[in-house]
């Protein structure tokens, strides 16, 4: 091999990794919209969210804050109003909701927690009002299968759970 063609396949090789290694770097991304104003910030590798990411109402309110895998929300998230209250949060796996759910009504001093698995409503959901269970139901597949409003009838009913 002469030494040109040494250095043009050092050079090719050169380009070609140095290109691939750029897509594969992980950079700090913001996003804005067409008036100048963050939409969304965090880590990405080329176009693909990987990492953590805020997500912003026009106000510059958080909307929504969380992990990504791949693009895909995945992980613990939260998920804020207009005027920054929490609304609600939980966890995500390959961008489905999954495990439990919290769900907040401040103005009626309510919560809610759900069990999810794939988008769904799958076991058991918990309801409190000023911060004092009112109702246990359970569901499957997204339907209401269950509902106690005493928790002796729930326990009587599902003896295996524990609180």
């Amino acid at each position: 091999m002469t030494f040109k063609k040494l250095i043009l396949l050092f050079c090719f090789g050169l380009f070609f990794f140095g290109s691939v290694s750029a897509v594969n770097k992980k950079s700090y991304t913001k996003q804005y919209d067409h008036n100048g104003k963050i939409i969304a910030e965090g880590w990405s590798m080329g176009s693909i969210k990987t990492g953590y990411w805020t997500f912003y109402y026009h106000n510059g309110q958080v909307s929504s804050k969380g992990h990504f895998r791949k693009n895909k929300k995945e992980g613990y998230w939260y998920f804020f109003s207009e005027k920054g209250k929490i609304e609600k949060e939980g966890h995500y796996h390959v961008d489905q909701a999954n495990d439990w759910w919290i769900f907040y009504d401040i103005a009626n001093h309510e919560m809610s927690k759900f069990q999810y698995q794939n988008n769904k409503k799958n076991g058991y959901a918990l309801r409190y009002k000023k911060k004092k269970l009112t109702r246990a139901e359970k569901y499957e597949n997204n339907i209401r299968v269950g509902s106690w409003i005493s928790i002796w009838a729930f326990k009587r009913d599902n003896p295996t759970i524990s609180f």
